[in-house]
């Protein structure tokens, strides 16, 4: 991708992993949309995350709680002043996600590899399924910070209304237009009503990839394709249906172009869908 990329210290490209497995302050953490993905094979020293039941409160519907990203960062071995490179498939859908909730809690070091797990292989890079045991310890987390996140309240209050506040449907088309429920390849679950947010653009969160390899399009490229709904000097709110592909998008507002004032509204449409009497469109 070009270099003229606002937080170029949050992106990481497959040769800078490689050079730097096994320096003592790194660790390298694979999020996969494919729980299973991980056990088949993962970059040698790789710490696996589940993102349904690591980086989600299972009862709650909720992300982590302070304590619990602290119990998953430490028993991870992860200090705060550890470099941690989060890596996944699916372009890196929740590889952006961990980044995301970590930020919340105040971890600065943080990188997503540009690519993710498919690219590493595609490299003929090495991986293995041996799952280290690192060393636990005591992660202090800083309490969240609540500004990269919309809660279902806010959004209702934004929802529709004419003013500075862009709202990005991050999700397929037919998702869009409430054809679908969900991706076409996932169950039809969560939201009870199909559409969207009233006043949202369009903008799936594919358009931010090169299919080719998995990486993100240039910040030129980026710019053109998000310009054209929402700009730097907006608030802007990115969904799909539970989060994390609105998290990719977040990512790339925030990290790669710049934008100032990005939430990620996590509750997405699996929790809007089904809010009775919520405004949508069609």
């Amino acid at each position: 991708m070009a270099t003229r990329v606002a937080r170029p210290e949050s992106i990481v490209e497959t040769d800078w992993v490689a050079e730097h497995l096994g320096d003592d302050n790194l660790a390298v953490v694979e999020v996969d949309v494919d729980t299973m993905a991980y056990e088949q094979g993962h970059i040698p020293g790789a710490i696996g995350w589940n993102w349904s039941t690591q980086l989600n409160d299972t009862v709650r519907r909720d992300i982590l709680s302070k304590a619990q990203m602290e119990s998953l960062m430490g028993g991870s071995g992860i200090e705060r002043c550890s470099t941690v490179v989060l890596y996944g498939d699916n372009n890196n859908w929740f590889a952006t996600y961990a980044f995301w909730q970590l930020r919340m809690y105040g971890h600065q070091e943080l990188k997503v590899m540009n690519g993710g797990r498919q690219k590493w292989i595609d490299e003929g890079r090495p991986i293995t399924t041996d799952v280290p045991s690192p060393e636990p310890r005591t992660y202090l987390a800083s309490d969240p910070d609540t500004s990269i996140r919309a809660t279902r309240d806010y959004v209702l209050e934004v929802a529709g209304t004419q003013n500075s506040v862009g709202l990005v449907d991050v999700r397929a088309p037919d998702e869009f237009t409430g054809k679908l429920l969900a991706p076409a390849h996932l169950p039809q679950e969560g939201a009870q009503r199909g559409g969207h947010i009233p006043g949202a653009a369009n903008i799936p969160w594919l358009s931010a990839v090169d299919e080719s390899n998995g990486t993100f399009k240039s910040s030129e490229e980026l710019g053109e394709i998000y310009g054209k709904a929402v700009n730097p000097d907006q608030e802007v709110i990115a969904y799909c249906r539970i989060g994390e592909r609105s998290s990719h998008t977040w990512f790339v507002l925030s990290q790669i172009l710049g934008y100032e004032k990005v939430r990620n509204y996590d509750g997405s449409w699996t929790e809007y869908g089904s809010i009775v009497g919520a405004p949508i469109e069609r």
